[in-house]
């Protein structure tokens, strides 16, 4: 029996979880959660890495105290943000961004005179997202040039974990998200490095998901009183965690959603899969587990209800997610809908307004109930979730008998009833910790506990009840009827 300690931050909460892997099967323990977010200082978004870090300590102390020896440590987080450090001082120089600060608009810009859109996408694979480490770099560089003298980047999950003990490298899952790894090495694209004109001595090395990082610090051994313990690389992008989670079926084609404050959906193939039609699709090629390719495309998923939630409850309203799910479930479907994706949704601010303004600007109507909203959310989801299965299936010339859907998302029933409907076909949901669950079981396996990646994902299906979803036929038919409708006000 070993124990392993993951934290998985997300963009909205972090969390510390003890997992035991024992004769093939997982028991998870959560010892710490703690909410997380943007800080905004003079105008700018970012993260308060320092209370991440005493975030971290009290997590492993609290774990600690559970009296469980542990057996390896592993942070994973969400993607595209960094830290810079002094490589004299080993001091962070300065909080790092947050993905949605808008700094990397005007960046992305600039990055397309030296190099197109399209040539970025044949370099790397990657979706064009303005919030990619490539134009967050490049913004970075002109306005604090001195913070890449004598220092160094770490992906968020690399750096916090830095501050443990562990070593100053990065973690090719993550490294993956940043737009500017080479796909076919697994290396940073030097060249295309040299074209942005960032200086090469910034980039950390690269090493694999499975990988000893170091162990935990003398100086964090002395003062919470406990032996070292290694800290292993597992999938840092949160994602990658996931989806090597997934309780996939041992025979048959799959997909998967990884259904969080972001909603990736995709496919596990095992080479990148670059070609026009990817590109004009924004289907990415990111890093996963095992050596796999996670081919996905990223969609607005929890981020749409909770910035809803938190302005509604800021005016009064005190609605839990429980509540607007029963608000849409009662609001007549398929009257209204909007692009998951549009980019007026993505940074914080006004969603119920912004929401309203995108219908009225797409010509449904003038005035809407809240009800109305969060059903215009719930539909534009499911509908957007089955049109991307349809690329895919289009791309990689299969028909997936299943959507595997893991994360917080799978609590939402109602979502996941309307997936099963616009699909058309069966969606399996759970573990809800798959994050977690795949970050203890990457540990397990550079310990030795557990086989392979597919031994991995046995232990999640002897570990966690799983809930099937199908088609109703009534909602399938509904969702088949106003498709043409969808795709065109998706591309609004």
């Amino acid at each position: 029996m070993k124990n392993f300690l993951a934290f998985d931050l997300g963009a909205s909460s972090g969390r510390a979880i003890i997992g035991t892997v024992d004769n093939g099967k997982l028991a998870m323990q959560e010892v710490h959660r703690f909410p997380n977010g943007p800080v905004e200082i003079d105008g700018s978004f970012y993260w308060d890495y320092p209370r991440l870090c005493n975030e971290l300590k009290t997590g492993l102390k609290n774990a600690l105290q559970t009296g469980v020896k542990l057996d390896g440590i592993a942070i994973d987080t969400w993607g595209v943000d960094y830290v810079f450090f002094d490589r004299t001082t080993g001091k962070a120089r300065r909080l790092p961004y947050n993905y949605r600060d808008t700094r990397t608009v005007a960046a992305a810009e600039k990055v397309w005179q030296k190099i197109s859109q399209s040539e970025l996408y044949q370099y790397t694979g990657i979706q064009c997202m303005t919030l990619n480490t490539i134009y967050q770099l490049c913004a970075h560089y002109e306005e604090h040039p001195e913070d890449f003298e004598n220092s160094f980047f770490l992906p968020i999950p690399d750096a916090l974990a830095l501050s443990l003990g562990g070593s100053a490298k990065a973690e090719y899952t993550f490294c993956s998200t940043t737009n500017l790894l080479d796909p076919a090495s697994r290396n940073w694209h030097w060249e295309l490095i040299d074209k942005l004109g960032l200086p090469r001595d910034v980039f950390p090395e690269i090493v694999e998901a499975g990988t000893l990082s170091g162990e935990l610090s003398a100086e964090l051994c002395a003062e919470l009183g406990c032996d070292p313990i290694p800290i292993f690389k597992c999938g840092a992008h949160d994602t990658a965690s996931a989806v090597s989670a997934v309780p996939a079926p041992v025979e048959g084609s799959w997909a998967y959603l990884s259904a969080g404050t972001w909603a990736l959906l995709g496919a596990e193939i095992d080479a990148p899969m670059i070609s026009s039609e990817s590109e004009k699709q924004s289907l990415t090629n990111e890093g996963g587990v095992g050596g796999k390719i996670r081919f996905l495309t990223n969609i607005m998923g929890s981020w749409l209800f909770q910035e809803l939630r938190r302005v509604w409850n800021e005016e009064g309203k005190n609605l839990s997610f429980n509540d607007m799910e029963q608000m849409a479930r009662k609001s007549e479907p398929c009257k209204y809908f909007i692009n998951p994706n549009c980019s007026e949704f993505a940074a914080p601010g006004d969603m119920p307004g912004n929401i309203r303004a995108f219908l009225k600007r797409t010509g449904q109507g003038e005035n809407f109930t809240d009800a109305e909203v969060v059903r215009a959310v719930y539909d534009s989801l499911a509908l957007y979730f089955s049109e991307k299965i349809a690329l895919l299936e289009n791309l990689l010339k299969v028909k997936y008998a299943c959507l595997n859907v893991v994360g917080g998302g799978t609590k939402d029933g109602f979502l996941m009833e309307l997936t099963a409907s616009s699909l058309d076909r069966q969606v399996v949901a759970g573990p809800v910790e798959a994050t977690a669950a795949g970050n203890i079981l990457v540990q397990a396996m550079a310990a030795g506990e557990v086989d392979s990646l597919a031994g991995v994902r046995q232990v999640i299906r002897n570990s966690f009840e799983l809930k099937t979803f199908t088609s109703d036929s009534a909602m399938a038919d509904k969702y088949a009827s106003v498709r043409e409708q969808f795709r065109v006000i998706s591309t609004k």
